[in-house]
């Protein structure tokens, strides 16, 4: 089993690393080339900075068994069928059976934009969503390592 992480933009990356380590399971940490950092003690994969190379990179290289950590309802609709378990930053779990009223809403959401209509942002990402990242992460790992 392998942990990919679409890092660009992930909050809880030192929770994933974290929790890697003490279930002693590989953790990739995927990126563009412009958030490239010297300082992380976490394997890193470094890609293009291409809209869609991260993602790209991650459909290539994950399977079943392994886990994935993404925001990105694109990404996590092409690998939730393949038995790739996929959680977000917030502790959501994907599941195959919502993906198509997921991708609905991503559409209306896009659609939306291209008419001038801006809904508010993401909120501000909360200690209370990273503990239920983490609790949801490690029972995901616990799961899988048959703890």
């Amino acid at each position: 089993m392998t942990i990919f992480v679409d890092a660009d933009a992930c909050p809880v990356k030192q929770e994933i690393f974290s929790l890697a380590r003490q279930y002693n399971v590989e953790s990739v940490f995927v990126s563009s080339y412009s958030h490239f950092s010297h300082d992380q003690p976490m394997k890193w994969i470094y890609v293009d900075a291409e809209k869609e190379a991260v993602d790209l990179y991650i459909v290539n290289h994950a399977k079943a068994g392994d886990v994935v950590v993404t925001q990105d309802v694109g990404l996590a609709s092409m690998l939730v069928h393949r038995n790739i378990y996929v959680v977000s930053p917030r502790g959501n779990v994907y599941a195959e059976e919502e993906m198509g009223h997921r991708l609905y809403v991503r559409y209306l959401h896009a659609k939306q934009r291209r008419q001038g209509v801006y809904a508010k942002g993401m909120k501000r990402f909360s200690a209370e969503e990273r503990q239920a990242f983490r609790k949801c992460f490690e029972k995901i790992l616990s799961k899988l390592a048959g703890k």
